[in-house]
């Protein structure tokens, strides 16, 4: 199967797109895992996560959200940009993709890493975008000082 890393001109989006690939061609099971994540740290670290599905699709969690809590267990420092990719199933070409993410993911990640770059597709090639771009009115409540996100 083709490296969807390999349409990545930006090292760093190549690193996370490889990443996420890896971590989802091993861990690929249908109707349970489809997705793998990976999110770059301030300090050059890859955390990874791993979509899990469920009998209730509401308590399904998204890769990037697993990604997004190894790299809060791992560290404190800026996340820098994430990246997702799919993995077909079996009764599709096999050709992995990179996939932007989610509304409910672009929140949360954004909560988290307000100044975090995603890797999304670009006619033939994958490049990094920032995140906020992705979602431009994104909801701001009061539970924590505007501007500010929450300390690891």
């Amino acid at each position: 199967m083709p490296d969807p890393a390999d349409g990545c001109p930006d090292p760093a989006a190549r690193a996370l797109v490889a990443a996420a690939f890896a971590a989802i061609s091993s861990r690929y099971v249908l109707g349970r895992h489809q997705i793998g994540a990976a999110v770059l740290d301030g300090d050059g670290h890859i955390h990874l996560g791993l979509h899990l599905d469920a009998m209730v699709g509401r308590a399904a969690v998204c890769a990037e959200a697993g990604a997004l809590s190894a790299a809060r267990l791992a560290t404190g420092a800026e996340l820098v940009s994430v990246a997702a990719v799919r993995y077909p199933k079996p009764t599709e070409a096999p050709v992995a993709r990179v996939v932007p993410p989610c509304g409910l993911c672009r929140e949360l990640l954004l909560d988290h890493a307000p100044n975090l770059h995603a890797v999304v597709r670009n006619g033939t090639h994958a490049v990094l975008t920032p995140l906020a771009g992705l979602l431009p009115h994104k909801y701001v409540g009061t539970k924590w000082p505007a501007g500010l996100t929450p300390k690891p």
